[in-house]
């Protein structure tokens, strides 16, 4: 604006920067406005989920909370390469991550992601149930449910086995039994 009043009443110490910087500096903002993507909604955590979140079991999953609540330019979805690696990726219509909730599972911590998945059959997501949870993190485990039609509710919950706790005590004296 200051450079076409500076343009208009003859002053070209204004209107020269301020058209030779102001307009490529607005295109390229226009440009970021037209590709951002908007950080996903982050539900309230309960008590025990909040407490469990500092874990140190827990880093993959805090970073994965970290990296879908923020704002994403030139994406057009979060989790965009992690879904094509996935097979879960439409072009037409990709998965679209509403909400990212933080959870207690059996005193570990765990997330649940809800997406709107109307180009991606839920068939789809089901035949993939088994790489979810160890392509996000070691030791997890996926559950997926349809809460509604073209939405996914995917939990990533420790797995059972590791919140069992020890399989067996090793035995103390290794050496062998005596005749």
């Amino acid at each position: 604006m200051i450079g076409w009043l500076g343009y208009a009443t003859g002053n070209p110490n204004l209107s020269l920067p301020t058209i030779f910087y102001g307009i490529p500096i607005l295109l390229g903002g226009l440009a970021l406005k037209s590709s951002e993507l908007p950080p996903a909604d982050l539900v309230p955590a309960d008590a025990a989920a909040v407490a469990l979140r500092q874990d140190p079991a827990s880093q993959t999953l805090r970073k994965l909370v970290k990296d879908v609540t923020r704002w994403r330019y030139g994406q057009k979805a979060h989790l965009e390469t992690s879904l094509e690696a996935l097979k879960l990726w439409d072009d037409d219509a990709p998965p679209q991550l509403l909400s990212v909730a933080e959870r207690a599972h059996d005193g570990r911590y765990g997330l649940a992601l809800r997406f709107r998945a109307e180009g991606v059959p839920f068939s789809r997501w089901q035949e993939k149930q088994d790489r979810l949870g160890r392509f996000f993190a070691k030791g997890l485990e996926a559950r997926l449910s349809q809460p509604a039609a073209g939405e996914v509710l995917l939990e990533l919950v420790p797995a059972a086995a590791l919140s069992a706790g020890p399989a067996a005590e090793p035995d103390p004296d290794p050496s062998p039994a005596q005749p």
